[in-house]
């Protein structure tokens, strides 16, 4: 509920900053004055912005299910399964968490972690990193995605691609409509050509600055879960070991909906202001400047 509550005070928040900010630059007058409701403008865009983002969260869980097809092992009596729930169950008591469901999926060496509630949270590992992998390792890639759920990153990266949604529709609008009725001067009472090309095109490049922000913010919190992994297994070496060996490996497609939750990711080094996940080496040298 605490974060649930988060939301909404940041949806808030957000609205009362743009309404702070238009108000202050004088632009409600020559919104008003051009025919652009200040109020609904900001109801949309906060609907859109959020809106996704909320709903994105809220099914995240089901959805990993569904697209990875992954198995359930909470009870299984298999020894690799009860070894895996135990460590996960281990870890999320150090973390003070709820034991997430735990679940296995065939596929190239990956793990994730998902789920709307701190306490209500789904961790599952690929059939590929249990064989590629020693024990030690994936249980330091465990920790990893249990860090994940106690730090509360599904929430928080949900939140920032919240406002940066927000800020995309309302901005775009609100540049559209001055492009609109004071550059090019249209006198109808709908919006022209002007508003929706400023539009479109404006939703194509703030989009574009703020997935460059949102995957900043993803890259911070690998280092945080992979730090957070260290504690949890009360050294550094077995998470450097895990992320060296995951850097050898090809860690697969997973589905576009899990891959910022995912542990590895394909470098990107033409993209990489894009990529949700910051080299192997980093990752590594941040882990080693710990001790």
């Amino acid at each position: 509920m605490k974060r649930i509550a988060l939301f909404v005070l940041t949806n808030l928040g957000v609205m009362l900053v743009l309404g702070l900010a238009v108000n202050l630059l004088g632009l409600n007058r020559v919104l008003s004055a051009n025919g652009l409701n200040l109020s609904s403008l900001l109801g949309f865009a906060l609907v859109m912005g959020f809106g996704g983002a909320f709903i994105s969260l809220l099914i995240s869980k089901p959805m990993a299910k569904w697209t990875t097809k992954l198995q359930l092992i909470n009870g299984s009596t298999d020894p690799t399964h009860v070894w895996l729930v135990a460590t996960v169950e281990r870890f999320s008591q150090q973390a003070g968490i709820t034991t997430p469901e735990v679940g296995i999926y065939d596929g190239a060496p990956n793990a994730f972690a998902t789920g709307a509630f701190k306490n209500s949270a789904l961790v599952a590992v690929s059939t590929g990193l249990l064989q590629s992998m020693t024990r030690e390792e994936v249980e330091a890639v465990i920790g990893h995605e249990v860090a994940h759920v106690a730090n509360g990153d599904m929430v928080t990266m949900a939140l920032i691609q919240g406002v940066m949604n927000t800020f995309v529709v309302f901005l775009s609008r609100v540049i559209g409509n001055f492009v609109d009725k004071v550059v090019l001067r249209n006198n109808n009472d709908g919006p022209g050509m002007g508003y929706y090309i400023t539009t479109i095109v404006l939703d194509i490049l703030l989009g574009a600055v703020a997935a460059i922000i949102v995957a900043w913010f993803s890259r911070q919190r690998e280092f945080r879960a992979d730090a957070g992994a260290a504690q949890l297994m009360g050294r550094q070496q077995p998470m450097i070991n895990a992320l060296a060996r995951l850097g050898g490996l090809d860690p697969g497609e997973m589905p576009k909906a899990m891959q910022a939750m995912g542990i590895s990711a394909r470098p990107s080094s033409l993209m990489a202001l894009f990529s949700t996940h910051p080299p192997m080496e980093q990752r590594i040298e941040r882990l080693k400047a710990l001790a």
